[in-house]
């Protein structure tokens, strides 16, 4: 699709990427740009389906965080979303909801306890939810196994939505935030990292950023972080965190995730509470803009445009020219 309307030299020169901007508010490659998103969409759904026996609705919202799975990462905060959603569609399940399919990936370190209990945490939020007749294909929960190349070669072209939702600070650059946004999906995330990068480079009307700054984490940790009172005045916090606590996506042993609420609201290093108000009405954002198909393709086409900067040709000419202080030699060279 790219190559039919600015040429394949992009492949070598990433940079030329930026020559789409002047066709994001062209119909045609707009069409284009959402054909090609459906077209994957349908194939991980296809995956999803054989291996899981999970059915999803390609036309929904796909939701995505893949990455290993670590607190910093904050994986529970989404979770955490998709219950409150889960909450919210059952008490109106007639609203105007825009249908979402949330899936996950990526693996925990063998000993590292939390980590698993999210995980396991992860697929018993998606029985309940997958199973709900309320529900129905409002919201779907997948956990896709053994994340690898090949199945991030299914997943990252699928996605409308990548959340890259670390607290910020945490994130040194981890480069997934920039294969999602290559291949044509929104990001949803903190200032950190490399989002802030890709933010500036976007510009912010095209990515959607949430949540405390660095200083403000600094400064909330210097002064007696307390995540409880987070939780006492935020009844839809409260009631997800509560629903987790006793039982509720895991009846046949309800004290299975008393420890991870615990963590929450006892330390919650990583403040998830102190985010999740910010973070929950970022995805309403999220929703109204995925009402506006023609909007949501233009504001996909305007990322992919600019990640020419973030091509590691990029990085490497500015090592040789800033730093190493050498020429590049092209062609074939005699041996010395």
């Amino acid at each position: 699709m790219i190559d039919d309307r600015i040429g394949p030299n992009w492949r070598r020169h990433l940079d030329e990427l930026v020559g789409l901007r002047e066709l994001a508010n062209e119909p045609a490659f707009n069409n284009a740009v959402r054909l090609a998103k459906q077209q994957n969409k349908r194939r991980l759904a296809d995956y999803i389906l054989r291996e899981l026996a999970i059915r999803v609705d390609p036309d929904s919202l796909f939701d995505v965080q893949v990455k290993r799975m670590h607190e910093y990462k904050r994986q529970l905060l989404n979770v955490l979303h998709v219950v409150t959603r889960y909450h919210q569609i059952l008490a109106n399940p007639q609203a105007n909801w825009v249908p979402r399919t949330v899936i996950f990936a990526g693996k925990a370190a063998s000993a590292y306890r939390m980590a698993k209990q999210v995980i396991r945490l992860i697929n018993d939020v998606a029985g309940v939810v997958n199973t709900d007749p309320v529900v129905g294909n409002r919201l779907k929960v997948v956990f896709l196994p053994n994340y690898r190349v090949t199945l991030a070669e299914l997943i990252i072209p699928a996605a409308d939505l990548s959340e890259q939702i670390s607290t910020a600070g945490t994130e040194a650059s981890g480069t997934g935030n920039m294969k999602f946004a290559l291949n044509g999906a929104l990001t949803i995330g903190t200032w950190d990292g490399a989002n802030i990068e890709i933010a500036e480079h976007v510009g912010l009307d095209n990515i959607f950023i949430f949540g405390n700054r660095t200083d403000q984490v600094a400064e909330l940790r210097a002064h007696g972080y307390q995540p409880r009172r987070y939780y006492d005045n935020n009844y839809e916090l409260k009631t997800a965190i509560d629903r987790i606590a006793d039982g509720a996506f895991s009846p046949e042993e309800p004290q299975r995730y008393q420890d991870v609420t615990a963590a929450l609201l006892e330390s919650d290093y990583y403040q998830l509470l102190a985010d999740y108000d910010d973070y929950i009405r970022t995805q309403r954002r999220v929703d109204d803009l995925y009402r506006r198909p023609s909007e949501w393709a233009r504001q996909t086409i305007l990322n992919i445009a600019a990640m020419g900067s973030f091509s590691s040709d990029r990085t490497i000419r500015e090592y040789a020219d800033e730093i190493w202080g050498v020429q590049p030699l092209f062609g074939n060279q005699p041996a010395t």
